[in-house]
């Protein structure tokens, strides 16, 4: 079965700084590569919207600081549209951190998450208080 996966405008760059929107701990995240990127060369990889990461802890905890994690990316600034025409932006970007497993690290997510990822990923999106 192959998976619908629709076309996000993607926002954001291997470098970017996001935040963290679970309760582990951590405050703020570095994007340091994007997971199943196929780019062309000196094309620095983006991500968008529900896919998965992998993140440097800048910003929280001293146990978690300075150590790799994957994420998924639920929030994004960069305006994408949906298939209806309606056009998206959220305030900020977030991430929620992930274990290599595919268990979401924390216990609850805050702030709302984008449909497009709480598509993706139905453990984020049991944890979401609310998904746009």
């Amino acid at each position: 079965m192959v998976e619908y996966r629709p076309r996000v405008s993607r926002g954001i760059p291997v470098g970017s700084r996001l935040a963290c929107a679970d309760n582990t701990g951590a405050k703020e995240l570095k994007v340091i590569q994007v997971q199943g990127y196929h780019g062309r060369l000196r094309r620095v990889p983006s991500a968008a919207v529900g896919d998965m990461i992998m993140v440097s802890v800048m910003k929280g905890a001293p146990d978690l600081r300075k150590q790799v994690f994957p994420a998924v990316l639920v929030r994004q600034v960069r305006a994408f549209r949906r298939p209806d025409g309606t056009r998206l932006s959220f305030e900020d970007n977030a991430a929620v951190i992930m274990t290599p497993e595919g268990e979401l690290k924390g216990t609850e997510v805050r702030g709302p998450v984008a449909r497009e990822a709480a598509e993706r990923w139905p453990r984020v999106a049991n944890l979401a208080s609310t998904v746009i």
